[in-house]
């Protein structure tokens, strides 16, 4: 499975073969990953290889999957769906952007292919994205692509021994 983002990039299922690639980017990332990403602090290798392995048990349940964001074929980031509710038909993006790589609206795009997939090639009707209050650019993803906000949730993710409050938006296929 691969989604065209711009030219020289695209989303592609992350692979076995990429958990020492995969590593070593967020590795390079640590710091500002952590920040906002509760698993980033204590990343190891093989927790990025059991990632990749579990997220591959999800594509091919049907339940998520997780892609590399490729930009001239070396991975930059990543994203997914967590997991498809096939009797809403709904889903939940996540994503992550090497720090080097922000500020050119490569996930921005790249999030857009993905919701797109999931309106088209999934049928889906609802997806949704959830950031931490304070992590203005990742909020500016769902902002740009017309989501709604629709909530705050009240210290709902724990990242570095600190309570984040969470806001939700909301995308429902057009009619």
């Amino acid at each position: 499975m691969r989604l065209e983002v711009a030219d020289g990039c695209y989303l592609r299922l992350l692979e076995e073969a990429d958990a020492e690639e995969l590593y070593r980017l967020v590795e390079r990332n640590r710091d500002y990953l952590a920040e906002w990403m509760p698993w980033a602090a204590a990343q190891t290798l093989e927790g990025t290889a059991a990632f990749i392995q579990a997220a591959l048990r999800r594509h091919a349940d049907r339940n998520g999957f997780e892609m590399g964001l490729i930009l001239d074929e070396r991975i930059v980031g990543a994203a997914g769906f967590a997991g498809i509710d096939w009797v809403a038909r709904a889903t939940s993006v996540g994503y992550w952007l090497a720090e080097g790589h922000q500020g050119r609206g490569l996930m921005t795009r790249a999030v857009r292919a993905l919701v797109d997939h999931a309106f088209g090639e999934l049928e889906l009707h609802r997806v949704e994205i959830q950031a931490a209050e304070g992590n203005r650019r990742s909020r500016a993803i769902p902002e740009r692509l017309g989501f709604r906000q629709e909530g705050i949730l009240r210290e709902a993710e724990c990242v570095g021994g600190r309570y984040l409050d969470v806001v939700v938006y909301g995308l429902v296929a057009p009619r």
